[in-house]
């Protein structure tokens, strides 16, 4: 009977032996965890230039900015030694400048007591200024290449400096947290872009066609989604930007509307207001000999919910059809306003043409794939809008 239970407590303590754990475990207390990057034209700092000035810095081509948004995890002192107003801050920023962000993020184990880590990293912001002198593919080479960075990351754009859209922010506001929070705003306006995280990005990168990203701009501390930057197939490189209607616009054509208004005047010239329900898209692709063209046919039910028309019965049947062709026309201007832009400034479809095309018409695609942007320029593009009315909302008339 002894050794029936001595058998099994040598072999239990053989398995405790043979578990090492997790030896090359590193405490999260002794990291700088970074939730945003910001990365800018290449502007070293006062002291990267007095380091230089002094030939104690390092070989490099000052080509980019990089700025990390840093979450403390630790603070000196006990809880009950810190007031109020000696909190530690909620975040930090820290910035470098180089030709290499692997070797910038390297180089602010410099100035920091703890290695950086990316593991949580959740929005980046590239300027458009940084964007336009250099492939995105370069840019965010380091990035897409690390096993360190999750994929659900986000990437903007920005008009101006990107590290100020991770510096100001409203009381209480972490910037990075911030901006990954934007695109939430989906479902309420087309104005604002779905997300496009590093693995979106990295798709679209490979496959060398244009697309838009969202931009953000800063002004006195507060960040705002500011219509989207297109970025050209052909170089990866930003080539302008689209305004928030643009934005809006895209939306209705590849059928990504989730949510919105359309605000038009009527023939008193007042504001008059239709809430979006219920919208609905779909791209046909036509092929004739050498000719391609597109029909987009747009449908949507909706609400209206503003009338500044005081004299008009909002319920009436009459007044119904005349709204409902002002909204449609509204639509209508700001769909041929995008296509404008698209195919005659830009020259770049960054709506989804191709895959349609590629889908309906595949050897069709493969005689233009090369060239796509080109021909995208000088295909028809018509539309067939469709918006009803379905209620007026609580009316006193």
């Amino acid at each position: 009977m002894v050794r029936h239970r001595i058998i099994p407590l040598l072999l239990s303590a053989c398995l405790l032996a043979s578990l090492t754990g997790c030896w090359s475990s590193k405490e999260i207390e002794d990291l700088s965890m970074y939730i945003g990057l910001a990365l800018d034209e290449g502007n070293p700092t006062p002291t990267e230039q007095k380091l230089d000035e002094q030939g104690v810095g390092y070989l490099k081509r000052n080509v980019m900015t990089a700025t990390i948004q840093i979450v403390p995890t630790r603070s000196s002192g006990s809880a009950q030694q810190q007031t109020k107003s000696q909190q530690p801050p909620q975040f930090f920023n820290v910035t470098g400048t180089g030709d290499s962000l692997l070797e910038i993020m390297r180089e602010f184990s410099l100035q920091l007591d703890r290695p950086v880590i990316g593991h949580h990293l959740k929005v980046i912001v590239v300027s458009n200024v940084l964007a336009q002198s250099h492939n995105m593919e370069n840019i965010m080479d380091f990035v897409l290449r690390d096993n360190d960075i999750r994929p659900s990351c986000l990437v903007f754009l920005s008009h101006g400096p990107a590290k100020n859209t991770i510096e100001g922010a409203q009381t209480g506001d972490i910037p990075a947290f911030k901006l990954k929070g934007l695109p939430r705003g989906h479902f309420r306006t087309g104005r604002v872009m779905e997300g496009i995280n590093l693995t979106k990005l990295d798709e679209q990168l490979s496959i060398k066609q244009s697309f838009v990203l969202q931009e953000v701009n800063e002004n006195n501390g507060i960040t705002v989604a500011a219509g989207a930057g297109i970025i050209k197939g052909e170089t990866g490189r930003w080539i302008g930007s689209l305004n928030q209607t643009d934005v809006e616009s895209i939306a209705w054509i590849s059928n990504e509307i989730r949510g919105g208004t359309i605000k038009s005047y009527d023939w008193r010239n007042e504001p008059i207001t239709y809430e979006i329900k219920e919208a609905k898209s779909k791209i046909t692709s036509t092929v004739k000999g050498d000719d391609i063209s597109f029909h987009v046919n747009i449908q949507s039910e909706g609400r209206l919910i503003e009338n500044w028309d005081i004299d008009e019965n909002p319920s009436a049947s009459s007044y119904n059809d005349k709204a409902q062709k002002i909204f449609e026309k509204r639509l209508s201007d700001m769909l041929s306003s995008v296509m404008l832009k698209l195919q005659s400034t830009y020259h770049a479809d960054v709506i989804g043409f191709r895959d349609v095309l590629k889908i309906q018409h595949p050897k069709v695609w493969k005689k233009v794939e090369d060239h796509w942007d080109d021909v995208f320029s000088r295909t028809p593009v018509t539309f067939d809008i469709k918006l009803k009315i379905t209620d007026y909302g609580s009316s006193k008339k």
